[in-house]
């Protein structure tokens, strides 16, 4: 039997900017099934990476592809299988919650969504302002119905950039709660997040990147044991990784002012 394509494939991917290389020689997998927390300092090159996964940016060399189909301009079996969340959601804020969905749904061609685009809904805490519009809602209301949207497809691969931005406690939990359902019903997940404290508690896998390349790769435990720190935080083990990458010079040029 015909073994299941990966979630998440990517494969030696670089992108340049002028000078800049802003991915350098990146390979990294996420399997169906699997969170992955993907770190990396500001400028490390994590949202030209993920701009790169949904197609909004085309590199220089390198191959992505998702769930078996290859992410490329105006292609759409990639799409059809990604659902993805930006940080800073862009919402038609003279809809309706509902009409959102619906447009969503309209995109996809769906049919039978309505049940669980509720669920979300419910899970959420939207079901009283499914009909208002979306301008009046608050930033985390915005990014649960986002993740809503993202979700009604039923999408073999979830992309989240900082998932729990504008989300009171309770909804992190929820959320948490959610991404661990959806990984166990065969979902890949690909979350990149400045918290590593939800990093730690449910990813599967976390990639460390600095200055456009994977530096560290592994299980929690995995990269306690690369960064030499057993028993640590990741937030220790994220520093001494990042550090030992940036080296004694990349310091030194730093405190001189160098660029």
């Amino acid at each position: 039997m015909a073994e299941a394509p990966l979630a998440l494939d990517i494969k030696a991917l670089s992108k340049r900017f002028g000078k800049l290389e802003a991915v350098s020689d990146l390979s990294l997998h996420v399997s169906c099934g699997e969170i992955y927390a993907f770190l990396g300092p500001n400028g490390a090159g994590k949202t030209t990476t993920i701009k790169s996964v949904v197609g909004l940016l085309q590199p220089e060399a390198g191959a992505i592809t998702v769930y078996g189909h290859k992410v490329e301009p105006d292609a759409l079996g990639f799409r059809r299988s990604l659902g993805y969340v930006a940080d800073r959601p862009f919402l038609y804020d003279k809809l309706t919650a509902w009409e959102y969905l619906e447009f969503l749904a309209g995109v996809h061609k769906l049919k039978g969504w309505e049940e669980g685009a509720g669920r979300y809904l419910e899970l959420f805490k939207l079901t009283p302002w499914r009909h208002q519009l979306i301008e009046g809602f608050s930033h985390g209301m915005r990014q649960k119905l986002v993740l809503t949207g993202a979700l009604i497809h039923v999408p073999k691969l979830l992309l989240v950039d900082e998932p729990m931005v504008g989300l009171d406690p309770r909804s992190v939990r929820d959320v948490k709660d959610l991404f661990g359902r959806l990984a166990a019903e065969g979902m890949g997940l690909f979350l990149s997040t400045h918290s590593l404290e939800m990093a730690s508690q449910v990813a599967h896998r976390i990639g460390i990147l600095n200055h456009g390349k994977l530096v560290a790769e592994g299980t929690f435990a995995e990269l306690q044991d690369m960064a030499r720190r057993p028993g640590s935080t990741l937030e220790e083990v994220f520093l001494r990784l990042t550090e030992e990458e940036d080296g004694p010079a990349a310091g030194a040029a730093a405190s001189a002012g160098t660029p």
